[in-house]
């Protein structure tokens, strides 16, 4: 398959269609991709080629205008030396020149349709490309999230996380016994004196906390400082 019958085939593809029949459409985009890419590179390469024949038909025709110049120069010359002969194949040199102009004319035109058309199809494939890298990412994207909600699934349902916080839950149970074991021994203790002395200290700061609020609270109201 030529490169322009694979390019056309590319361009004129509908990738949805293709990727509605593919069973793997993450494959089918890699390689249309890497098609596209492949395809890509034998364009430009013949798109320079074109160019570099253009540059040098356009020289040698430019050679031949130059030529059939000089040749006229020439048969005028002859003419006013009064040889004819000469001017005759001055004349035919002439000729032969301008035939070459046109068959490089015709050539130029060969190649400036080519450079064209390439530069048409290089621009639709430039576009099926981004299309297909866009459906490449979109694809990626999709199976990433729905691979992380089966992960997340599988471990939401997982019987191991339920029998853990079980235990959790069961250790933490024995963390209240073991608390209420504490608190249990200090149950019907008789209050020493120690504890009556400390209950009133801890009774005259809170008094005297309050009678402070009181008054700053009295001075506020009296609009004292």
């Amino acid at each position: 398959m030529g490169v322009f019958s694979r390019l056309s085939d590319i361009v004129n593809s509908n990738i949805n269609a293709m990727l509605d029949k593919a069973e793997d459409p993450e494959k089918i985009v890699r390689l249309i991709i890497q098609e596209m890419e492949d395809t890509l590179v034998e364009v430009r390469t013949n798109a320079a080629r074109a160019l570099a024949d253009r540059k040098e038909v356009s020289r040698k025709k430019d050679e031949f205008a130059s030529r059939a110049k000089e040749w006229e120069s020439k048969a005028e010359l002859a003419i006013a030396k009064g040889r004819d002969d000469l001017a005759r194949g001055a004349i035919a040199a002439r000729r032969k020149a301008e035939e070459m102009i046109d068959l490089l004319d015709q050539e130029l035109k060969a190649i400036e349709e080519t450079v064209n058309k390439t530069n048409e199809d290089l621009e639709k494939l430039q576009a099926k490309l981004k299309e297909a890298r866009a459906k490449q990412r979109s694809l990626e994207l999709r199976r990433n999230a729905a691979s992380d909600s089966v992960r997340i699934s599988r471990q939401v349902h997982d019987g191991r996380i339920d029998e853990a916080l079980a235990r959790f839950d069961r250790y933490e149970r024995r963390i209240d016994e073991l608390e209420a074991e504490a608190e249990s021994w200090s149950l019907g203790r008789a209050r020493t004196l120690e504890d009556e002395f400390a209950e009133l200290e801890a009774e005259d700061a809170v008094n005297a906390e309050l009678a402070e609020l009181k008054a700053r609270v009295s001075r506020r109201s009296s609009g004292v400082n």
